[in-house]
């Protein structure tokens, strides 16, 4: 890994992988958060003193949000297109964001498991604007493990 200690990895070097296929061009992912419920339990201790303990709940699911450019990528608008017309069967894949190092080292990966597309919005169309278009696609997922 071509990182020294104290380096941090930097957010322009990032892509998306579906089930095990490399997004070719993506420009943004963002709220990718991991997130669990907290039980708060009360009881009274043995000298009659109130204490309060926190547990860990339930992992919640979560969503996160993607730019990418428009392309002519057929298999990721295969995928747009069976999330939204519910054909969950094929709808529903494994993704990663991978996080990766100065030499394109997958370092870091936030594994999103039965993720499917819920929403899409195309950038706005402008006479004369000289402007790339983009997709921002909201992708939900029912678990993210880090590694």
């Amino acid at each position: 890994m071509s990182l020294m200690q104290g380096d941090s990895l930097t957010s322009h070097n990032f892509g998306l992988q579906i089930d095990g296929v490399m997004v070719e061009y993506l420009a943004e992912v963002s709220g990718l958060t991991l997130e669990q419920d907290v039980i708060v339990h009360q009881q009274n201790s043995a000298q009659g003193k109130p204490e309060v303990n926190l547990l860990p709940g339930v992992q919640k699911n979560g969503q996160c949000t993607v730019v990418r450019g428009m392309t002519q990528s057929s298999s990721f608008t295969t995928w747009i297109n069976d999330s939204i017309n519910g054909q969950m069967s094929t709808a529903r894949k494994n993704a990663s964001i991978i996080m990766m190092d100065y030499q394109d080292n997958p370092v870091k990966r936030y594994n999103l498991r039965n993720a499917w597309c819920s929403k899409v919005d195309a950038s706005t169309l402008k006479a004369g604007e000289a402007a790339a278009l983009t997709e921002t696609v909201t992708i939900v997922f029912e678990e993210l493990v880090i590694e």
